[in-house]
């Protein structure tokens, strides 16, 4: 048995993929953490850490196969969260096929490939989205729940689901499909995500910067009861590593997808969250400039789920609703870390 655990990041220079190295090595039922972190853009490692890095177009097979032959060997477990997000995908829909779909296949063969040389499969950790819904939908989503969504961003990450669970049930990887709530608030700058605005209307007005809202057209507008299900980031890294080691058997028998926990909450719910942590003064930095578009796709996406599968498997939740996330956020402006 190796002394090491091997884990392989891709998007590892991206929002989440820069986080959770580090949750990793802070994880006691990972000791010894190497790690292969891969991105367009190089990413960087955690200190004290053995680490390969590598700046690599992951649509290309041999780029992908240079993964698997480091010196660290073939990784016990793949996060992949690369991909072209929401409004980047229906922008530019070829880019987004080749990146949320082809490229996602490519990996998959790869982990195969390499894992059919070892002990065990490879643990395939796949983030999807809430996109993967559309249409009529239930009160409240369950994991029996048919996902048809109505974007391109959810289509490619359907696919790819469904390619992880034939590869799971074949027995060429250990595949666990995660499909994030909206995560607020992101740290950084704005996205090409649809949701983003959903952190971008408090991240901005904490650092004393106009946001622009594409729901509504003012505080008084109907729209901003629009719904969206949500979780922090700090819940989200957690909930990431606690995948890493929940036992094969546990998934239902016919799919590896797992909801993560969240909570509802709407546009002015946040909004009133910034004023109550901020004041009067950082709400009025948020501007209104009604995007039908990015509503439509926004408000295709449900926002209520049933949190009893994932909880039993040992994924958690955030408590308190927004007023603690947006403090949070506060904080961390103000210590100069987001």
């Amino acid at each position: 048995m190796s002394d090491k655990n091997v884990v392989m990041i891709t998007g590892a220079a991206g929002w989440l993929g820069g986080l959770l190295p580090k949750a990793l090595v802070n994880d006691s039922k990972t000791p010894n953490v190497h790690l292969i972190l891969a991105d367009v853009v190089e990413p960087k490692a955690p200190e004290g850490v053995k680490s390969v890095i590598f700046k690599a177009d992951l649509t290309d097979p041999a780029e992908i196969d240079k993964l698997f032959n480091t010196e660290l060997g073939t990784p016990d477990t793949i996060y992949c969260l690369h991909g072209i997000m929401s409004r980047g995908s229906e922008d530019n829909f070829d880019l987004g096929l080749k990146v949320n779909i082809d490229s996602i296949r490519e990996m998959l063969q790869a982990a195969r490939k390499y894992g059919s040389k070892v002990s065990t499969p490879i643990k395939f950790i796949f983030t999807s989205s809430l996109a993967v819904y559309g249409g009529p939908l239930p009160q409240v989503v369950k994991p029996d729940t048919i996902a048809t969504p109505e974007g391109a961003y959810g289509m490619g990450k359907l696919s790819s689901e469904l390619l992880v669970n034939e590869f799971s049930r074949r027995g060429f990887v250990d595949g666990r499909i995660v499909r994030l709530p909206t995560i607020v608030v992101r740290p950084g700058f704005p996205s090409a995500a649809t949701s983003a605005f959903l952190s971008g209307i408090i991240r901005e007005p904490l650092k004393g910067v106009e946001a622009i809202c594409p729901v509504g057209d003012s505080l008084d507008s109907p729209k901003l009861n629009l719904a969206a299900w949500v979780a922090s980031p700090e819940v989200t890294i957690k909930n990431l590593v606690v995948a890493k080691h929940i036992p094969a058997d546990k998934f239902l028998k016919h799919t590896r997808v797992v909801c993560l926990p969240g909570f509802t909450t709407t546009v002015r719910e946040e909004l009133e969250a910034l004023e109550k942590v901020a004041g009067k003064d950082a709400l009025n930095l948020v501007k209104f400039k009604d995007d039908p578009t990015n509503r439509r796709i926004v408000s295709s996406w449900p926002a209520r789920f049933d949190n009893s599968y994932p909880l039993s498997l040992g994924f958690v939740v955030d408590g308190g609703g927004m007023v603690p996330i947006v403090e949070q956020v506060k904080k961390d402006i103000e210590a100069g870390i987001a």
